[in-house]
């Protein structure tokens, strides 16, 4: 039987949604806040999130970040939050629908529908924490990275940052690209956080596997840095 997970902060709505998407054939795991809805997300895997955004404590667009971070699951956004800049915000976060309360019922077992036969029956393949090459491997769930057989523990920032430089791995990404994408800052004033971040990042991966150690970062001079492939 095909797993849900709806993550709901109002018990009444939850418990009407578990009543609905159980009674249509699925399995339902409930959270009521966003750590909760992390948690069930490692432990069982399902094939398809229902997704509030505003939430006690992690709120809903940081859950669909960080789910976004290990996995290509499915995730339907229902929210109170209507507004057409909501909505373009929650699609370019990763969001694959977005269903505005209040909802018909058949509507949102139609949208789904549609989603699950989009990712096949088995459900989303590839999640993440699998090897990122024969050295590195991201570990999502724990915010670290495995780098020659060592765990380093990393801070949310430093984990995006060496993130998004191993998914261009081989490229270069500019200084730009990572104020944007990692600091959500592309002003230049902001250029040093950057070469401040990196150098942090290269402190820990050579702390933790020794000075000899091949340094995986390359400095790009006057563009940005590269995830070099060992």
């Amino acid at each position: 039987m095909t797993r849900l997970l709806v993550v709901e902060d109002d018990p009444d709505l939850s418990l009407a949604l578990r009543v609905l998407l159980t009674r249509s054939g699925y399995e339902v795991s409930l959270a009521p806040d966003g750590r909760e809805a992390l948690r069930l997300l490692f432990a069982e895997r399902p094939a398809l999130m229902v997704l509030d955004l505003v939430l006690p404590g992690l709120d809903g667009w940081e859950v669909l970040d960080r789910t976004r971070d290990m996995s290509d699951l499915p995730v339907l956004v229902l929210s109170g939050l209507g507004e057409l800049a909501d909505r373009v915000r929650g699609l370019r976060s990763g969001a694959d629908d977005y269903l505005v309360k209040p909802f018909a019922q058949a509507e949102l077992l139609a949208r789904i529908e549609a989603l699950l036969r989009r990712s096949g029956p088995g459900g989303p393949a590839g999640w993440a924490g699998e090897a990122v090459e024969e050295d590195l491997r991201l570990v999502p769930e724990r915010r670290s990275a495995l780098w020659l057989g060592h765990e380093i523990r990393l801070s949310d920032l430093e984990y995006r940052l060496l993130q998004l430089l191993v998914r261009n791995r081989g490229r270069v990404v500019t200084t730009e690209q990572l104020l944007d994408q990692v600091w959500d800052d592309a002003s230049a004033v902001g250029r040093e956080r950057v070469k401040f971040g990196v150098l942090r990042l290269r402190r820990k991966l050579r702390h933790a596997a020794g000075p000899q150690a091949r340094d995986p970062i390359e400095s790009v001079r006057g563009l940005g840095y590269r995830y070099e492939r060992g």
